[in-house]
């Protein structure tokens, strides 16, 4: 960084520039809570610290405009999920990816309980009904014979899913776009599926008492669900660019992609994770392009500036690990015309 100031800046200025830098490294409240990946982004009067659930290849630039293509991975929502931890009597929702998974914490209209749920039609009987011994203290079975308390206890159960089925769909699911994972024993899932209308929940789930697993353990279950629907979203995401290409609506050529960019004729824009391109898009109107130097403190990656261009005229971009890209160039380009 401080080699690439000095070349637009004198040494005082520059290092005024790197002070931040130099106080973060010896803030040892940042350091004690750390996150697995961590960005940092700073410019005449802003520094801002963000920390994520996951782990960055280590990168310096100094430019005239933010390089954020890693957090754009991170955000989008190729490999993002949800998955609902329910027991007959509370649930918990976590925020998944194929990296981590992070409790949520709920809002205040989200019933998280069977009680907050159903208030004063939660029948009195429900919690005298015995517990019958299954994982984490929760009943193994709502079918058990106690006559009507057993009945009420089903009845309670149902009204209590359909409650909680609506809030997580209005809520989390339906805003985030994001498929919903269901943890719970193996008899409550059916029950949850039928009274449930979010398209999001996915067929398949973990059955098991979610309370009785760790975090880690449960977010590795997750991702044995959710991988071949990540897989299955690549692979029709790549099967697109391959149709566009062959119908002259496609394109991986950096130089024909960048004019395609800045005349906003770009739908979507496939970019490989870890590949920086030395190359600067130097005329706005025409999309004239020119490799430099990375050290040159005007240059950044020119797949991170095609990116933000792209979604700020509208179109979408999907950051994807090498081996999953459908080009050898490090960009891939689907055309609106």
């Amino acid at each position: 960084m401080k080699e690439s100031l000095l070349q637009k800046y004198s040494a005082d200025e520059a290092q005024k520039h790197l002070e931040p830098f130099e106080a973060l490294a010896q803030d040892n409240t940042t350091w004690n809570h750390t996150f697995d990946g961590l960005a940092v982004f700073s410019a005449t009067g802003l520094f801002k610290v963000v920390g994520v659930h996951k782990s960055f290849e280590e990168l310096a630039l100094v430019a005239d405009s933010f390089h954020t293509k890693p957090l754009w991975q991170y955000f989008q929502s190729l490999d993002h999920f949800h998955v609902l931890g329910l027991t007959l009597h509370d649930i918990r929702l976590f925020e998944g990816t194929r990296h981590t998974l992070t409790e949520v914490v709920f809002n205040a209209d989200t019933p998280k309980t069977i009680t907050e749920a159903l208030g004063d039609e939660l029948t009195d009987k429900y919690s005298t009904v015995a517990s019958y011994g299954g994982t984490g203290g929760e009943s193994s079975s709502m079918h058990h014979g106690q006559g009507g308390r057993s009945e009420e206890t089903e009845i309670d159960a149902e009204r209590f899913f359909r409650v909680v089925a609506n809030a997580i769909y209005e809520q989390y699911s339906k805003p985030s776009g994001w498929p919903l994972i269901l943890a719970a024993l193996t008899e409550h899932h059916n029950l949850f599926q039928k009274v449930s209308n979010n398209p999001l929940l996915l067929s398949k789930g973990i059955a098991m008492n979610p309370s009785s697993v760790s975090t880690d353990k449960l977010a590795s279950m997750a991702w044995e669900i959710m991988e071949p629907e990540y897989n299955l979203k690549l692979d029709t995401l790549v099967a697109s660019f391959e149709q566009a290409r062959a119908n002259g609506k496609g394109s991986d050529d950096y130089k024909e992609v960048a004019v395609a960019a800045v005349e906003a004729r770009i739908d979507t824009l496939i970019v490989e994770a870890d590949r920086i391109i030395p190359v600067r898009i130097t005329n706005l109107v025409t999309g004239n392009t020119q490799k430099k130097d990375m050290i040159n403190p005007k240059v950044d990656d020119l797949l991170d500036d095609m990116g933000e261009l792209v979604m700020k005229m509208g179109g979408q971009v999907m950051v994807l690990p090498a081996e999953k890209m459908p080009s050898q160039t490090g960009l891939a380009a689907i055309f609106r015309y």
